[in-house]
């Protein structure tokens, strides 16, 4: 803390620097003052939270001082130290709210004893202004949340209770009810994208507050974020005098912001405000994004089919299948085609895409058995540099997001062939003294004999049967290795019924007889 001493006689400076138990309060810089302008000048610069001043004093005497005190918005404790028990002098420090008044000669225990109540008062107001600070900062940040909620509700729903109407017409002094409102919709996805790094809320705050200081100036409505959705600004307008020229000043003031051209979709008039939002919204979703215009109406929505991606599913999934990323990318190219052609290229089309995209992608994941930890390719960049819809950027991305499909089934493919013939492998080293046949594998692992005679040799370099001839010619020769097991065991042990045919299966594979090769070992 801080204080200064305000008095012409250095003598009494002196005695108070002395008499006062500044450490115990925590008073770590004192000033001192001859008269008042010099005072001033010091409690401007430095802000002391206690101030001792006399009354008599040249140049800027102390009622002068008390009266810029107490104009001013400084929070500290004056009092005064004065020599004379002057009524006119109390009551000037009573009126201009002074803490106490002292008089001379100063006494160490009263001086103390006020300083401390002085130290204290100031203590528990400041944090009384400390938690009337927060508090205020916390409802102006809660404000515009409750607005935005408040009004979003009503764009979900019209059901306006009285509760509302009153708080609506005492906030924004309109009685909403009565008057004819109009909507606008603004996505904000290309701008937070481009001028704002991915920062959703840092691009909400900021264009609310543009369109808020626009529509203020006479009232016109109000601009909230739309709380049920995730990148939707919305503006709604209970003065519809000025809609176009408002809506014009927000498109160039967006533009001069962020270098963004926002396209902006109004709607139709209405008294409901659930029905001037769906009229908005209508624009919004099905007018088409190739004609790139500030604002669009009704007139710009073109009616027509929609493309279904589910449509073409059968096709999709074939060349899928194939494994082929150039037969996938050839199919999507016939696929944009026809959508380019035939369709309007809108945000319900994409949401459609999109959502039939999902649909067809878990159902493929299921049939092929499979899962993913990591997240797919989520492709939705598909914005210029200055926010305009680009049509190649959105087949790349969607391109994107199905050759990381094809690339994950693929691999589960792979993987689930690469498991069934482990499966086989190890069902043959544990049944080779069996007489097994391609035929009853194939049965048994619901695999065509063409698929497993194929893929088997494939991953392990050997038919079926030589496989097994190989299992059973390493098991003949760590039996041979036993002098006590005749040549006839040792055969029937490794599933030859007929010794002689074993001997010449042998000789083939080891290039010795089995006695020669026992022999040899010996």
């Amino acid at each position: 803390m801080k204080a200064i001493i305000i008095d012409d006689e250095k003598h009494v400076r002196e005695g108070l620097l002395l008499l006062a138990e500044w450490d115990k309060h925590g008073i770590t810089t004192i000033m001192e003052a001859e008269d008042g302008d010099e005072a001033i000048e010091l409690i401007t610069k430095h802000r002391p939270e206690i101030i001792f001043t006399d009354m008599r004093m040249p140049k800027r005497d102390g009622i002068t001082l008390l009266k810029w005190l107490h104009a001013s918005d400084l929070t500290s404790k004056t009092i005064v130290v004065s020599g004379y028990d002057d009524f006119e002098y109390m009551r000037n420090a009573i009126q201009y709210k002074s803490f106490d008044y002292i008089l001379k000669p100063i006494e160490p225990d009263v001086l103390n004893e006020t300083l401390d109540k002085a130290v204290m008062e100031w203590n528990e107001q400041a944090r009384s202004r400390k938690s009337q600070v927060e508090e205020n900062r916390v409802m102006n940040e809660v404000k515009p949340i409750y607005w935005d909620r408040i009004f979003s509700s009503l764009c979900a729903n019209e059901s306006m209770t009285d509760e509302m109407v009153e708080k609506v017409e005492k906030e924004f002094g309109v009685s909403l009810p009565n008057l004819q409102k109009t909507v606008a919709l603004l996505p904000i996805k290309p701008i937070v994208m481009k001028s704002f790094q991915g920062d959703r809320d840092l691009a909400f705050f900021t264009l609310i507050n543009i369109c808020n200081e626009l529509l203020r100036k006479q009232n016109d409505g109000v601009c909230f974020r739309n709380s049920n959705k995730e990148e939707e600004l919305v503006v709604l307008f209970w003065n519809d005098k000025h809609v176009t020229y408002l809506l014009e000043e927000i498109y160039s003031l967006i533009y001069q912001y962020s270098k963004v051209l926002a396209v902006i979709a109004l709607g139709e008039k209405s008294k409901k405000v659930n029905a001037a939002y769906q009229s908005a919204l209508e624009v919004y979703s099905k007018s088409t994004l190739i004609e790139q215009k500030k604002i669009v109406t009704h007139k710009d929505v073109k009616q027509g089919p929609l493309l279904h991606l589910l449509d073409h599913s059968n096709e999709l999934k074939w060349a899928i299948r194939s494994g082929s990323e150039e037969h996938v990318q050839s199919q999507l190219n016939e696929i944009f085609s026809l959508l380019e052609r035939k369709h309007t290229l809108s945000i319900e089309q994409l949401q459609v895409w999109d959502d039939q995209f999902k649909q067809l992608r878990n159902n493929w994941l299921e049939e092929y058995e499979t899962r993913r930890k990591e997240p797919f390719y989520l492709g939705s960049d598909y914005w210029n540099e200055d926010g305009s819809f680009s049509y190649r950027k959105y087949k790349d991305e969607k391109s994107k997001e199905f050759i990381d499909l094809i690339q994950t089934l693929t691999q589960a493919k792979y993987q689930k062939e690469k498991n069934n013939m482990q499966h086989i492998a190890e069902y043959l080293q544990q049944h080779y003294q069996e007489d097994i046949n391609l035929q009853d594998i194939a049965d048994r692992f619901y695999l065509s004999r063409e698929y497993i005679s194929r893929k088997f040799k494939q991953d392990y370099g050997a038919t079926i049967t030589d496989y097994i001839t190989n299992i059973r010619m390493e098991k003949a020769k760590k039996l041979l290795e036993n002098p006590y097991l005749k040549i006839y065991e040792v055969a029937y042990g490794v599933g030859y019924g007929n010794e002689k045919y074993f001997s010449k299966v042998f000789k083939k594979h080891a290039g010795v007889t089995p006695n020669e090769y026992r022999h040899a070992q010996i």
